[in-house]
């Protein structure tokens, strides 16, 4: 396991502290979070854990259900405790970029349905200003050249349809992705949010704002958790 690797499987166990017996769990997708299912996994089986989840990704399903956890839909529940998940960016203010793993519109939903977010992240994650990772937009297939030609125009940079050789990568809801390469110039994650949201086509955007409440950071110094002043835990 290399280093960076090393951090990720840190963050993704340590946030396992936030879930208590009981909880209804929100799982992410990507390779951090992923950490995170297997160690909820652990517990169950040695620790007598009682949870349920709700995965975010067909991955993340199939994952949970290989490591024991019991897992229902969202529509049964009333909301959820927690959510566990990953992200591609975060800034001073606790709003993250998401999106990397093609599971932003059901990692948006499960979120809004939770009491509390955590992200587990290492510190490459850290930024000063969202942009540099690019924004990932989840678009519908019809016309999604129309759609990314007018996200380019409002935008004012380069936004391509992620492609899988000469295929467009497509959601697990079967939809395209494009990736805004915007740089680290977002200061005003909250408008261009709403901005992205109102071009006919876009089906949901990798911006997650107001949303993160604790920030599980590993570094090469350790793992330490940020807390957001203004969050719910």
């Amino acid at each position: 396991m290399n280093n960076a690797e090393a951090l990720k499987k840190i963050a993704g166990e340590a946030a396992c502290e936030f879930v208590k017996t009981g909880m209804r769990v929100g799982l992410g997708t990507g390779s951090t979070v992923k950490y995170t299912v297997l160690e909820l996994g652990r517990r169950i089986k040695e620790e007598g854990l009682n949870i349920v989840g709700v995965p975010t990704s067909v991955a993340t399903q199939n994952l949970a259900t290989e490591v024991g956890i019991p897992l229902v839909e969202l529509g049964s529940l009333d909301g959820l405790d927690i959510v566990i998940d990953g992200t591609d960016e975060f800034d001073p203010h606790f709003q993250l970029i998401k999106g990397g793993g093609a599971a932003l519109l059901r990692e948006k939903i499960v979120a809004q349905q939770s009491a509390a977010m955590v992200v587990v992240a290492d510190d490459r994650k850290q930024v000063d200003c969202l942009g540099a990772f690019g924004i990932p937009i989840e678009i519908t297939p019809f016309a999604c050249d129309v759609t990314v030609s007018v996200l380019a125009s409002m935008l004012n940079c380069n936004v391509e349809l992620r492609m899988d050789g000469d295929a467009h990568v497509l959601t697990d809801n079967g939809n395209c992705i494009a990736d805004a390469r915007i740089g680290p110039t977002i200061n005003d994650p909250i408008t261009t949010e709403s901005n992205i949201l109102n071009v006919a086509g876009v089906v949901q955007v990798g911006l997650f704002n107001n949303m993160c409440d604790a920030v599980v950071l590993a570094s090469g110094d350790g793992v330490q958790t940020l807390m957001n002043p203004k969050g719910r835990l």
